[in-house]
């Protein structure tokens, strides 16, 4: 197995930009492939899920305030092929495979529709009835469709549903989040009809101890007893803890469990109001154990600005959480709180100084270093009705111009860290791509580190002061693999 070269102090280095190559651009040869949406490790290939079309959803469902849709898109999203994808990596043979597409049901308008548009969480799991581990995947299904699903695989090529819609029947539109944890997997339904992609009717924790088989079992009361837990977004497993961070328009609430001893489990708060910063830590975005401590990327739903409950813009930050249930702030506003002084530890404000880092999106350990990428926002600047610009932000941005913010500012952030205090650039510009606009997927493997960008860019776009849509051939979003070196 292929290492990391070390320093003299004996540090594994971590990775650069140079490290990475390009290994699948413009959405799998497919523009309308937007979002590479979970991605994993599974019988020596890699594992990547797609959402299509998100700019389509989005002009369907959002207001956000455009003077023009920056993607050709029809009237009814479901006009497009919204099936969502999976795709399967060999790094020895560096080929590609489409391992699955889902399949087309009709809706409960009588019409047919994708029966899945994305495929937002994917695991890895054994349980004891199974003989080795299968591929697990959780589903987005269309509002007009029966429901989410969580799907088997034990080859990587078919995929069952494994359970009725809904998980167990909930009026619920996606499963957002797989963790296996002392054996057994936890999940959280999210989402809503009505364009609520995040915010569900049924904000509880579900366990299975045999998910083959479709068996789960609600073990947390619903939004741990505070109707302002709108969801419970984000699960992770830390020491002897399952950790649940809510989505709560007074700021995010962090829970955790044992999940020992009979259902419902008792569960305790951590931390609540977004770490005192109150509604710009609207959620518990990405959480990550390293090096002794979880680590918490928090976020406003819309990329950085939730227009339907008027908070925003902001930008993230990052919190370090240990067993004790102490905190700190390690990127973000410095303040004072219940728990005492909170300096931001990296001398870094929200979103590492750039306010259009809205989400700290996710994390991976990779060869001893913390590595976090983020979603940025600014390459819609230029498609913003200038009306809403407003303030000294509206005259810096007409100084510099749309062309030069898109060229030279936009594209998701990756950093790097190897004590969780002392972060540095990997790329601040999507890997010179300004359309990737966030890195939604990274994952350590015994070959290397891939990373997978969320890029609705394509495939036609409307270019700055242009008034025809064109192809775009940096649209669709793409993979990076770098490499181990002996």
């Amino acid at each position: 197995m292929m290492r990391r070269a070390t320093n003299r102090l004996g540090i594994k280095l971590g990775l650069g930009k140079a490290d990475f190559k390009l290994v699948a651009s413009g959405g799998f040869g497919d523009g309308c492939n937007s979002y590479t949406h979970s991605m994993a490790w599974f019988n020596q290939r890699l594992y990547v899920t797609t959402m299509r079309n998100n700019f389509a959803l989005m002009r369907s469902r959002l207001s956000i305030g455009l003077h023009t849709w920056p993607v050709e898109t029809p009237a009814d999203p479901f006009d497009l092929d919204m099936r969502a994808e999976i795709w399967a990596y060999d790094p020895l043979t560096d080929i590609w495979e489409r391992a699955f597409k889902a399949p087309m049901i009709i809706g409960s308008h009588g019409k047919p529709i994708a029966r899945d548009i994305s495929f937002r969480s994917i695991a890895v799991f054994q349980s004891a009835t199974e003989s080795k581990p299968s591929l697990y995947v959780g589903t987005w299904c269309p509002a007009r469709g029966p429901g989410p699903l969580i799907l088997r695989s034990e080859d990587g090529r078919d995929f069952q549903p494994t359970c009725e819609p809904g998980l167990v029947g909930l009026p619920v539109t996606t499963i957002r989040a797989l963790v296996p944890f002392k054996g057994r997997m936890y999940t959280t339904p999210a989402g809503s009809r009505g364009g609520n992609t995040n915010v569900s009717g049924h904000a509880v924790v579900y366990e299975s101890r045999d998910p083959a088989r479709g068996v789960w079992e609600p073990v947390s009361d619903f939004g741990f007893g505070d109707l302002d837990n709108k969801s419970l977004h984000e699960i992770c497993g830390f020491g002897d803890h399952l950790y649940v961070g809510t989505l709560n328009n007074n700021g995010f609430q962090l829970w955790r469990s044992t999940c020992e001893g009979r259902a419902p489990y008792r569960w305790e708060m951590i931390i609540q109001r977004g770490a005192w910063r109150g509604p710009l830590n609207q959620i518990a975005l990405s959480m990550y154990p390293f090096k002794g401590a979880l680590y918490l990327g928090t976020g406003i739903q819309g990329g950085g600005i939730d227009k339907q409950n008027n908070i925003g813009p902001g930008a993230a930050e990052l919190i370090r959480v240990r067993e004790d249930k102490s905190w700190d702030l390690i990127v973000g506003h410095s303040r004072d709180t219940p728990d005492g002084r909170k300096e931001a530890l990296s001398g870094r404000g929200p979103g590492f100084d750039k306010v259009f880092n809205g989400y700290f999106w996710r994390m991976c350990e990779h060869d001893g270093w913390l590595y976090m990428g983020t979603f940025e926002w600014s390459s819609v600047l230029a498609y913003v009705k200038r009306s809403n610009y407003k303030g000294a932000f509206g005259r810096v941005l007409g100084h510099v111009g749309p062309r030069n913010v898109l060229e030279y500012q936009s594209g998701f952030d990756l950093y790097r860290s190897n004590d969780g205090e002392n972060w540095v650039p990997v790329t601040t510009n999507g890997m010179g791509n300004p359309y990737n606009m966030g890195l939604r997927t990274l994952e350590s493997t015994p070959h290397g580190m891939f990373i997978g960008t969320a890029n609705p860019w394509g495939p036609k776009i409307m270019p700055l002061d242009g008034d025809e849509f064109e192809f775009n051939p940096r649209g669709g979003c793409e993979v990076f693999f770098a490499p181990s070196t002996p």
